[in-house]
C-alpha cells in the first residue's frame, strides 16, 4: 500500500500521507515510465520541496519532467487553495484593527510572489472593508505608484479611508527610503482628496512593517 497514495488516504486520512503522497495525487500518473510517486518525488526535489513548487513559476513546473502543461495547472490550483484557505481573509464588511489584520489577510497570498504587488484596502466610515484592488506590480517607484491610480478606486466606490499595502519579495519587511518617501506623498495626496490614508503596512515572508508605526511623525499629523 506504500506506493498507492489513494488507498493510503482512504485508510489512514490526507494529514497521514506524506508530501510526496499527497503531490502524487495531484499528478495521477508520473511521466517517462515512473508512477506518479516517483514522479512527486522527482518534482519535489527538483524544486526544493513542497514550499519550492509551491513557489516555482508556471513555466518552471511545465518543464518539470512528467508534468506538463495539465498537471502544472492541477498543482497551482491545488497551491492556491491552499493559500486561500490559510488566509484570514478581510472580507467586506471585515474591521481592520491593526496592520496585524492587514498582515494575516495577505501574508499567503503575497509571501511566495517574486515581484513586488502594491494594493489598496477601501474601508467604509467605519473602518469596516469594502474591497480591496491591485495598484501596480512590479520594483515600487514614484512612477509607479501615482496617487491617480492610487485613489482611482478610492474615488469611484467611494471609500471614507485607505490602507496600502506591498510585499517585500526579499523576506525583510524593514521599509525602504522609496518605501517611506511613497507613503509620505500618497498621505499627502489623500488629505486633498479627502481620502485619508491610514497606514501603509509592508508584508514580508518574515513578519510585517507597519509605516505608521515607523514613521516618527505620520504626514499631516
Amino acid at each position: 500500500m506504500r506506493d498507492r497514495p489513494r488507498e493510503r488516504l482512504e485508510a489512514f486520512g490526507a494529514e497521514n500521507l506524506s508530501d510526496v503522497e499527497l503531490v502524487a495525487l495531484l499528478l495521477r500518473t508520473g511521466g517517462g515510465g515512473l508512477d506518479a510517486v516517483a514522479g512527486a518525488a522527482r518534482l519535489l526535489t527538483a524544486t526544493g520541496g513542497l514550499e519550492g513548487a509551491a513557489r516555482a513559476a508556471p513555466a518552471d513546473l511545465v518543464a518539470a519532467p512528467g508534468v506538463g502543461p495539465a498537471k502544472s495547472a492541477t498543482l497551482r490550483a491545488a497551491f492556491e487553495i491552499g493559500r486561500r484557505l490559510a488566509a484570514c481573509r478581510l472580507e467586506a464588511g471585515a474591521a481592520v484593527r491593526s496592520p496585524a489584520d492587514v498582515y494575516a489577510h495577505f501574508h499567503s497570498r503575497l509571501r511566495h510572489a517574486t515581484q513586488e504587488r502594491f494594493f489598496t484596502v477601501l474601508l467604509d466610515g467605519r473602518h469596516r472593508v469594502i474591497r480591496h484592488a491591485l495598484v501596480s506590480q512590479g520594483t515600487l517607484t514614484a512612477s509607479l505608484v501615482h496617487p491617480r491610480e492610487v485613489f482611482r478606486p478610492a474615488l469611484r466606490e467611494p471609500a471614507a479611508a485607505v490602507i496600502l499595502v506591498h510585499n517585500h519579495p526579499s523576506g525583510d519587511p524593514t521599509p525602504s527610503r522609496e518605501d517611506r518617501e511613497i507613503t509620505e506623498r500618497l498621505v499627502r495626496a489623500g488629505e486633498l482628496l479627502g481620502v485619508p490614508v491610514l497606514d501603509h503596512v509592508v508584508v514580508a515572508e518574515r513578519g510585517y512593517s507597519s509605516l505608521r508605526e515607523e514613521l516618527s511623525e505620520w504626514p499631516g499629523g
